[in-house]
């Protein structure tokens, strides 16, 4: 998508010092807080926004990095008044991993616990956090939540937050997608990482891009939740399972052929999460060309809407979220007014 096409603004709420400064969240019992938070239904608690001299850790808890391939993201972070802190899966190894699972678990739950660390940046996805979540212990997080950025596989920890303690996380780029020299990247790059610090430091989400004429007509508000469409099939089923009841879903993807992803589209239908949807947000989706003579024959909007015929919730096509360069930080969790018309698609965060 060529930058001319996507409008991007953000609007702060209230005076423009007032969401650095921002650290209320809804209260809730501090035992039995899952089987609390069902039974209440309570809106989505938000971290607290960060203010310049605030710390943002940064961890590996999925694939390999190694320290200077982080140098990027610190100095940029550095440049909007934070404090970084590296954990110790940087640089640490066991063949695809950034360490070994105790490694892993060690690292993000220290930074989980750190009183001084108030948001969690994971350096890139990969594969492993789906080995780990279930010993992670949030007990401490929930009393005192941070922001938590990442995607890709960091889809798994989104969800698990969200429908467990119904927390605010943001779906973003992580540090492996940051220009080398800042100042030298094109505009779509610098746009992206500046949406990171953005929502970071409060900034209302206000998105809105060109109109595909796939797109289904409507207006529908409630939390935006989702990711990366394969790692949430993988959820089903699980503690970390994606329930979108009346919620704006978003899904991107990566290296799937058009089948699989037919498959995967089949699986939220037949269980049920396409019937109660308030909306459909397809990002990016990378597509693996289909093998000589097994043509599929359906493209992506082919199988999206052969799956919508009987619901009347709108659809929006090619929004800049995903494995793609316009990747556009999303606070997940948090109620959105998603309107798609005959002009364009836009995403509001709710006041």
């Amino acid at each position: 998508m060529r930058r001319k096409k996507f409008i991007r603004s953000i609007t702060l709420a209230g005076a423009a010092l007032q969401p650095f400064f921002a650290k209320s969240m809804i209260p809730y019992k501090q035992t039995g807080i899952q089987d609390d938070l069902l039974q209440n239904k309570p809106i989505t608690s938000k971290p607290p926004y960060l203010k310049a001299g605030d710390t943002i850790g940064i961890t590996a808890p999925a694939g390999y990095i190694l320290p200077e391939e982080i140098l990027p993201a610190v100095t940029e972070m550095k440049s909007w008044g934070l404090q970084c802190k590296i954990g110790a899966t940087i640089g640490q190894r066991d063949f695809t991993f950034a360490g070994t699972d105790e490694q892993r678990v060690a690292d993000l739950q220290a930074m989980l616990d750190d009183d001084q660390v108030q948001a969690i940046m994971c350096a890139r996805g990969g594969y492993g956090l789906i080995r780990i979540i279930d010993r992670l212990d949030f007990s401490k997080f929930i009393k005192k939540p941070k922001w938590l950025i990442g995607f890709s596989d960091i889809t798994v920890l989104h969800n698990h937050v969200y429908q467990n303690f119904k927390m605010a996380s943001i779906h973003s780029k992580m540090c492996n997608s940051f220009p080398d020299v800042f100042a030298q990247a094109d505009s779509q790059q610098q746009e992206t990482i500046l949406s990171i610090r953005d929502a970071l430091f409060g900034a209302k989400i206000n998105y809105a891009i060109p109109f595909n004429v796939r797109n289904k007509l409507g207006k529908a508000e409630g939390p935006l939740i989702g990711g990366n469409f394969k790692t949430l099939e993988s959820l089903y089923g699980s503690k970390s399972s994606l329930v979108p009841d009346q919620a704006l879903l978003f899904l991107e993807d990566t290296g799937e052929y058009l089948y699989s992803i037919d498959r995967m589209f089949w699986n939220l239908k037949r269980s049920g999460r396409l019937e109660n949807l308030a909306g459909l947000i397809l990002g990016g989706f990378k597509i693996k060309p289909d093998d000589a003579g097994e043509e599929f024959g359906k493209t992506l909007e082919d199988i999206v809407l052969e799956k919508m015929k009987e619901y009347n919730y709108p659809v929006c096509f090619d929004f800049p979220v995903g494995h793609q360069k316009n990747n556009f930080a999303l606070k997940h969790g948090i109620k959105h007014l998603l309107t798609v018309s005959d002009n364009n698609c836009s995403l509001i965060e709710a006041v």
